[in-house]
């Protein structure tokens, strides 16, 4: 009896009703929902609410226009059809960010913000080439010159191809990175150590000895190039560990330098001399040809 009760021609009208209230409910507010949606979307396309103009700051090796092009890219075309990329509420800041950064590693900072909502101000700076990284084996012949060699900033970080230069224009350093990389970009050369390796050589110039290479061998052994006085070539090696007290390299080395007969040797045969071997402690052990 209850159940004939539930399915009577009464009860079943009201549900069918209830339903179709339900049914023209959602149409309603699935209309309204496009309609908003579609209203949104030509709001979103007014001029005054879109950028136009681009303007970079601060790129001093970077091409202007290559950067232009690259944020007209990333901010070309529209979300889901309806919302344009270059609404100044929708642009996609991050994703321009981290486009630049990636494909220029020379970015060392770089801020995006808007004026009016209508101009992008895109501001960076610039890593500042001071040494050079030149691979991964180090070879003494003239062709040392023809080497493929990636600018380091005053970080250690290798952020982009170097040009040809003769002669010892940027200080050189040689060693063996991350083998599971093609490409140094982006690595940093012996972080933990660089600074106190630029840092040597800075001090050392302080008393006319002139370095122009580190060599950082597997086994962790530094070799430490002098100028030359002869064209495309290295001069004499100095050779010490990579975890070595720097400042004890420096007194053995200036104690060996002050010391007869290698005081007089280093200045009459420079030329001549093949390395000083700083590794031994105290124990300094040199070599002329």
């Amino acid at each position: 009896m209850k159940n004939s009760a539930l399915n009577s021609p009464r009860i079943l009208e009201l549900k069918k009703k209830k339903y179709e209230t339900l049914r023209k409910k959602i149409y309603f507010f699935i209309f309204l929902f496009f309609l908003i949606l579609v209203g949104l979307s030509f709001l979103s396309r007014w001029d005054n609410l879109n950028i136009d103009n681009i303007e970079v700051s601060g790129n001093k090796v970077i091409e202007t226009k290559v950067i232009e092009d690259i944020v007209k890219d990333k901010i070309a075309g529209n979300y889901f059809y309806f919302f344009p990329k270059t609404n100044f509420f929708f642009y996609p800041k991050n994703k321009i960010i981290t486009e630049l950064t990636d494909k220029f590693r020379r970015i060392k900072n770089i801020s995006i913000n808007l004026r009016n909502l209508k101009t992008l101000e895109i501001s960076l700076t610039e890593r500042v080439a001071l040494y050079t990284y030149c691979g991964d084996t180090l070879d003494l012949k003239p062709e040392i010159e023809n080497q493929e060699c990636y600018f380091i900033d005053e970080s250690g970080y290798i952020f982009d191809e170097a040009l040809y230069f003769s002669g010892n224009v940027y200080l050189k350093f040689f060693g063996i990175l991350d083998k599971n990389k093609d490409s140094p970009l982006g690595s940093y050369f012996y972080q933990p150590y660089f600074k106190k390796l630029v840092a040597l050589k800075e001090t050392l110039n302080k008393i006319n000895i002139k370095p122009v290479a580190f060599f950082i061998e597997d086994n962790e052994d530094v070799k430490m190039f002098l100028s030359s006085s002869v064209t495309y070539q290295m001069g004499p090696e100095i050779i010490f560990k990579l975890d070595s007290d720097f400042d004890k390299v420096i007194e053995n080395l200036q104690s060996v330098l002050t010391t007869e007969p290698l005081k007089s040797d280093f200045k009459n045969k420079y030329d001549s001399l093949l390395y000083i071997d700083l590794r031994f402690g105290n124990k300094v052990y040199y070599k002329f040809k």
